[in-house]
């Protein structure tokens, strides 16, 4: 009877001790095979100059559509909704690269590229998260976005941007706990019961 008992009170410390090992965590990933960091794709994305660099030379540098993955190719068009989203934005607004696309129509293409990398752990209390009475979430990583415009075959444009460190940290309290997510429907359902 004793060791019952000093069993059940280990399992409801082991319970509340907030043993976080025992919670979910993902880890989401958009990323080629040339670069594992957001320093690496910057420092190759900063190698291309402008009417000089050539395809193939983008191709050394890693930025290859028929090799490269998540790597997406857009059309002049795709270039013109992008840069030109209202009547009131006149293609003598626009970059000079981005002129000589418009003009160049069918001559002119662009390489999209978005990397990510996120982890999400959750940690906390294992039996108010497992319950949703509270969830407290970690995310880290980093994004990198990159543009890069050619016609005929040479970077007229370039374009980059993004995240080098990403550090955040996210909390979801519900004090209905597992009621929580279902309170809309129960709600919903009450309302048609009483409007019969």
């Amino acid at each position: 009877m004793n060791r019952l008992l000093a069993l059940i009170i280990t399992a409801v410390v082991f319970i509340f001790s907030g043993c976080a090992s025992l919670l979910p965590s993902s880890r989401e990933t958009t990323r080629t095979q040339s670069w594992g960091s957001f320093e690496e794709a910057k420092a190759a994305f900063e190698q291309i100059v402008p009417y000089s660099t050539t395809g193939e030379e983008l191709q050394k540098l890693g930025f290859d559509a028929n090799a490269t993955s998540n790597l997406k190719i857009l059309t002049h068009l795709d270039i013109i909704q992008r840069f030109m989203l209202n009547p009131s934005i006149k293609k003598e607004d626009l970059d000079q690269g981005i002129q000589a696309c418009v003009d160049a129509k069918t001559d002119c293409c662009a390489y999209e590229l978005n990397l990510r990398t996120i982890s999400r752990k959750r940690h906390g209390n294992v039996f108010l998260d497992l319950f949703n009475f509270r969830r407290r979430t970690n995310e880290t990583g980093w994004e990198f976005q990159a543009l890069i415009v050619m016609v005929n075959g040479k970077v007229v444009h370039k374009l980059w941007g993004g995240t080098p460190l990403i550090d955040q940290n996210r909390e979801a309290r519900n004090p209905l706990g597992p009621l929580q997510e279902s309170s809309g429907f129960l709600t919903d359902t009450t309302f048609k019961a009483f409007n019969r």
